[in-house]
């Protein structure tokens, strides 16, 4: 059956395709008394949205499933999910609409991959249940609200801070409840650490036992990670960048293939030709050949 669910730039607005903004917020009340207080299934194929309910009842609708609205409670709703919402006319909260590309895209910071992560399935947050990250996440989330409602200086730049202090403080409490999810992100947080290791070592030659004695981790431990995020092991990895630097050098620098070697802490430069020919099939000064061949043609 072909899906007549409605795609709409912003609550109702058909105009995504280009959007000349990151984020837009209002409250229920502007909107949803417009249309009864009910807000029909559709989705936002360039948006995420986070809701922030204090006060009313109502049911919100995630695809077929309807989850009773008990505020204080924050709802969280990632792109292309079908949605939609039935509020009581005392219901007191704000909606926030965010560009989806500000999240997860590539060349973004890895919280910004990580919040992209999450969004990725719907969350619905109950404040009122005594717990501190709860708690401290109703008080953030009350912070933003004054912050979009008052303004001053250094509006924009606060705003954003205290939503991704939201987020970020949302993500840490849903995952402590789902254990897989706690174990995704710190696989990540290796992986980025393990990454940063390898930038400032890449020329010492390390093998994976130095990484993993600085990641805290064994050996095996870091190989199921790195292969599992990458499909190679941690010394094929390494090897990898090696090979991406020495292309690099080959290609944009005139340095001398010996010069090239030494500089990447190789002491014999023999080795690196047989190194570099072993992992790419071809031997420096050919790769340099062919590469400037191709810049020039």
């Amino acid at each position: 059956m072909r899906n007549t669910t409605p795609t709409f730039g912003l609550y109702g607005e058909s105009d995504a395709q280009r959007p000349d903004f990151w984020l837009h917020w209002e409250t229920i009340a502007s909107r949803s008394q417009l249309h009864n207080w009910e807000i029909k299934a559709h989705r936002h194929d360039a948006f995420l949205q986070i809701l922030y309910l204090r006060g009313g009842t109502g049911d919100a609708v995630l695809k077929a499933e309807i989850h009773a609205i008990l505020p204080p409670v924050m709802i969280a709703i990632p792109a292309k999910y079908e949605h939609g919402f039935r509020f009581s006319k005392d219901m007191d909260g704000i909606v926030i609409t965010m560009a989806a590309s500000r999240f997860g895209s590539p060349g973004r910071s890895f919280v910004d991959a990580e919040i992209g992560k999450w969004f990725s399935t719907p969350h619905l947050i109950q404040l009122d249940q005594g717990d501190g990250a709860q708690s401290f996440l109703a008080q953030t989330l009350e912070r933003l609200c004054e912050e979009l409602q008052q303004g001053g200086l250094f509006h924009t730049d606060l705003v954003e801070v205290h939503l991704r202090s939201a987020i970020l403080m949302a993500a840490r409490i849903t995952a402590a409840r789902h254990p897989e999810m706690s174990a995704g992100v710190e696989t990540d947080a290796r992986m980025k650490a393990l990454d940063s290791l390898v930038n400032r070592h890449l020329r010492d030659h390390h093998p994976a036992e130095f990484y993993a004695g600085h990641l805290g981790i064994s050996v095996t431990h870091l190989n199921r990670i790195v292969k599992a995020t990458t499909g190679q092991s941690t010394n094929s990895l390494i090897a990898g960048r090696l090979i991406d630097q020495a292309k690099r050098d080959l290609v944009f620098t005139s340095a001398h293939i010996k010069q090239i070697a030494y500089d990447l802490g190789f002491n014999d430069p023999a080795y690196f030709s047989r190194f570099f020919t072993k992992e790419t099939g071809t031997t420096p000064r050919q790769y340099r050949i062919e590469q400037h061949a191709k810049l020039t043609a």
